[in-house]
């Protein structure tokens, strides 16, 4: 009798415990609806529009923001939050190359970004804050060495190349990734717009007449000048002189003038640009990020190439893409499966090749 009742006592004691677990569990859950509903619905306009853009910029993620919101608030959000194209080319004889170590610095970001680190006379490594994130901005010193590195074969239904891959392949110190390309979810080999290597059209997407077809592209010159031109042909990018290029953007500064961004359009994320001073030095720049909330904002990426006296520059493929490699070595923190990959495959990218 006596163990009956300790039983029954037992099972009470266990019922009591799973009500109050599921009670405790249905709470929690109940405080975490609340508060991304106050998140998604309440006052804060700059939560919510960085919520939208950065989620309808990151195509695998567009139905992240179409579960809270209408299409007719979304589209509202965007086109609240834009930047308005600059519609200039590059004008590459402002550029007179000269990256030989000063006496004098105008600023303190100069006097960084010139001063050689002891016995490398080809690049040096600064480790900076861009908004909150981490990133990486590497100045070379002889742009004449910059070059486009692509992979193998493009259109074979293979997934591309890592850019450690193709910078090892290549013989280059340090390697950025470069621009878009038909996303299938691992990557592609498919590159969106021009390739251009060696002033030869090496790629022009399918369809689309090599002397007709126009985009903004992103070049370099035999005399290692960064040559931004806005709706171009491929035709006419090679006959101004663009040895190597590739297609993305935004361009983010062009002869001195900066993007005009309203609001923040993409959001934050993990991003890759190049860009070049007027005295030649050029910078490749790469910001972490460890998934699509986290990061930086174009605006955020204009100002910082502004501080180390950016005259021209352009967006690259971010998030995933993301990928600096420095003697052979992964030396960004891209997402979590491209860190774990040492890199997602892609197309095309830029290399220091001694």
């Amino acid at each position: 009798m006596i163990a009956k009742k300790k039983t029954k006592f037992k099972e009470k004691k266990a019922k009591q415990k799973k009500v109050m677990t599921r009670t405790i569990v249905f709470a929690v859950l109940d405080i975490c609806a609340a508060i991304c509903f106050f998140i998604m619905y309440g006052p804060w306009d700059y939560v919510r529009n960085l919520y939208v853009t950065t989620a309808m910029n990151t195509m695998e993620h567009q139905w992240l923001a179409k579960i809270f919101y209408s299409d007719e608030k979304i589209e509202k959000i965007m086109n609240g939050n834009y930047f308005v194209a600059i519609g200039e080319d590059a004008n590459v004889d402002d550029i007179v190359i000269d990256t030989k170590e000063k006496t004098s610095y105008k600023n303190e970001y100069e006097k960084e970004l010139l001063t050689r680190e002891p016995g490398n006379d080809l690049y040096k490594v600064i480790e900076l804050k861009v908004g909150s994130a981490d990133a990486h901005l590497v100045a070379i010193y002889d742009p004449k060495k910059i070059e486009l590195i692509h992979t193998k074969k493009f259109n074979v239904g293979t997934y591309g190349e890592r850019v450690m891959t193709m910078c090892e392949r290549y013989g280059g110190v340090v390697c950025i990734n470069g621009g878009g390309f038909i996303d299938n979810g691992m990557g592609s080999d498919i590159p969106v717009g021009y390739v251009i290597k060696g002033h030869e059209i090496i790629w022009v997407p399918e369809g689309e007449d090599e002397d007709q077809y126009r985009d903004n592209i992103i070049g370099m010159t035999d005399d290692g000048k960064l040559k931004l031109m806005a709706n171009a042909t491929g035709t006419e990018a090679i006959e101004a002189g663009i040895k190597d290029g590739m297609v993305f953007g935004p361009f983010l500064i062009v002869n001195g003038k900066s993007l005009e961004i309203v609001g923040d359009p993409w959001g934050k994320s993990p991003r890759m640009a190049i860009a070049q001073r007027k005295d030649g030095v050029m910078m490749f720049l790469a910001i972490d990020g460890k998934n699509y909330i986290d990061g930086a904002s174009l605006q955020d990426v204009v100002d910082v190439l502004k501080l180390y006296g950016a005259y021209n520059a352009a967006n690259l493929d971010g998030g995933q893409s993301s990928t600096l490699v420095v003697d052979g070595e992964l030396a960004n923190n891209p997402p979590a499966e491209a860190k774990r990959t040492k890199g997602r495959y892609v197309v095309t990218g830029w290399g220091l090749i001694p």
